[in-house]
């Protein structure tokens, strides 16, 4: 089995190689000239890594002739929110343009390997109490420009599956944490001011944004055997929600890492600079879908992640302030 991974060091991406790697399959996976590789240095002799600019359609044709493979995770995105409020084009462009590349590359050469559209629980953006839990037939209101792009991707995905008959699975994933998580994220950046501030290495004080919102989160582990759960089962065409079917307040995460820190006295203050000009107040889905249909659910408790989130972060810091 032969598996493309796109954005392969990414977060997701350095998991899903791990997990592709653990079921046999030769894994491949596209890098831009300027990636940090940190997360897939572990990984370097046992992937194969392809320089791609999925912008470039025929830099894309290059990339499936080379790993001409069976597989498809197209992960590669600009996929942190904020920034998309901050760079609303190119956020649109990356992930719009580069998807259409992918699929037109396939058209063009005539490939039909199962591919898995990854998209984002942040589709559903507004969603009333009284459509909880979320499932794949609630309407699409997204609230970023992020979550416009991701939409995007979602329709291209169907319509190319029903135009072309490419077999597309589609996702939309809620909330997922573990270890390698950039701390451009919440509960990764909590961690990571935690484990600097046990180091010494800041003031005991932790800055946040908005703590309200609730997010339904599972573990990266959990997340990529979903992923290759609806490649070998998956109905193309359709979506699927991948989530625990519970929810955490922010606040509830944030006071969930103050306990494990080894500071018993740090002070919260909120950052003007990382409130949203709107956000998605609450996201809880269902999962009952996927697991009709691959047998998938969540099975590792999300105390657990938010430990060894903050223990890879412990690592780190050690490791930067030598």
């Amino acid at each position: 089995m032969r598996i493309l991974i796109t954005g392969i060091t990414g977060f997701v991406g350095s998991h899903m190689a791990e997990y592709a790697l653990s079921k046999g399959a030769q894994v491949f996976g596209s890098t831009r000239w300027r990636s940090k590789t940190e997360n897939v240095d572990h990984l370097r002799s046992k992937v194969t890594f392809l320089e791609s600019d999925l912008r470039d359609l025929s830099s894309v044709r290059s990339l499936l002739e080379i790993s001409n493979p069976d597989f498809i995770v197209h992960l590669a995105a600009q996929s942190f929110v904020a920034v998309s409020w901050h760079a609303p084009a190119e956020t649109l462009t990356t992930n719009i343009i580069s998807q259409v590349n992918l699929f037109e590359a396939l058209r063009g050469l005539k490939m039909s390997p199962r591919v898995l559209a990854v998209g984002s629980s942040e589709e559903y953006g507004l969603v009333y109490e009284n459509e909880l839990p979320i499932t794949e037939d609630n309407p699409l209101r997204p609230l970023s420009p992020y979550a416009v792009s991701k939409v995007a991707q979602d329709m291209m995905a169907f319509q190319y599956f029903k135009s072309y008959g490419l077999p597309i699975i589609r996702t939309r994933a809620f909330n997922h944490e573990g270890p390698r998580r950039g701390d451009v994220f919440v509960t990764s950046n909590f961690a990571r001011q935690i484990a600097e501030i046990e180091a010494g290495l800041r003031d005991p004080v932790i800055y946040v944004g908005d703590l309200t919102p609730r997010r339904d989160y599972s573990d990266v582990r959990d997340i990529v055997r979903g992923y290759w759960l609806l490649l070998e089962k998956g109905e193309p065409g359709e979506v699927y929600n991948l989530c625990s079917g519970k929810s955490w307040p922010i606040q509830q995460v944030l006071d969930f890492l103050l306990n494990l820190s080894t500071v018993t006295s740090i002070a919260v203050k909120t950052d003007p600079t990382r409130l949203r000009p709107s956000d998605v107040m609450i996201l809880e889905g269902d999962p009952t879908k996927v697991f009709k249909a691959t047998g998938w659910k969540v099975e590792i408790p999300f105390e657990r992640t938010l430990t060894e989130l903050l223990d890879y972060w412990r690592q780190r810091t050690r490791v930067s302030s030598r």
